[in-house]
């Protein structure tokens, strides 16, 4: 049975679940085909079969819980207990440390874009616990970066409907360079739509003062 056959026989006996459930257990590093699935569930809206916007809300959900727990974890346990038991869940000190350098490049942002990293998404949660890193500044990273993955992912399917497969793949390899184009074109349509008060605003401050040619 091949894997497309399994998530069609999980869906087809656990419905909305295997998308909740899945993404969840995916980001405690749990082996799940986390955007295949979605990819497919898109799939299946098309047909009729499932509801497109509950698709987006359950992976949403089962995605920042799962990287909710993941931050907690590492925030509470620490890295000697990742360390120590993270071979039971696929947490391998080696791709911590590939985290690390990931971290060490991207900063923050990696929390975002990791999602389209494979190997790194299920980790970043993890380190981003370990280092401590504000609660509030994790989550909006990780909320917005999961917001942007499940809609992607399973707008593929929605929209391609039969030949979602080959678009999946394409932009399973070019993920990160489709948000970073996407990224800068947001940033130019909003710079241009607000050039006048953005003008404005870095402009030198004018004080007006009396005309030169102006007497007491």
């Amino acid at each position: 049975m091949d894997v497309l056959e399994w998530i069609g026989h999980l869906f087809e006996y656990y419905g909305y679940g295997v998308l909740f459930i899945g993404l969840l257990l995916e980001f405690i590093a749990l082996p799940f085909p986390g955007e295949t699935t979605m990819a497919y569930s898109g799939y299946l809206s098309y047909t009729g079969a499932l509801n497109f916007y509950l698709l987006i809300v359950l992976a949403f959900l089962g995605t920042t819980i799962g990287m909710t727990l993941t931050y907690w974890i590492g925030r509470k346990a620490g890295l000697p207990f990742i360390l120590r038991f993270g071979k039971w869940v696929f947490l391998k000190p080696d791709k911590l440390e590939n985290t690390q350098v990931w971290f060490q490049k991207y900063g923050n942002w990696l929390i975002f874009i990791g999602y389209f990293i494979p190997g790194v998404r299920h980790f970043t949660g993890y380190f981003a616990g370990i280092i401590a890193l504000p609660f509030r500044k994790f989550a909006a990273y990780a909320y917005s970066g999961a917001l942007v993955w499940v809609i992607l992912f399973i707008s593929i399917g929605k929209m391609f409907g039969p030949q979602w497969d080959a678009v999946f793949h394409l932009a399973e390899m070019y993920a990160v360079r489709i948000i970073a184009i996407a990224g800068a074109a947001v940033v130019l349509i909003v710079l241009f739509r607000y050039r006048k008060p953005i003008f404005r605003r870095l402009s030198p401050v004018r004080v007006k003062g009396k005309e030169s040619g102006n007497t007491d």
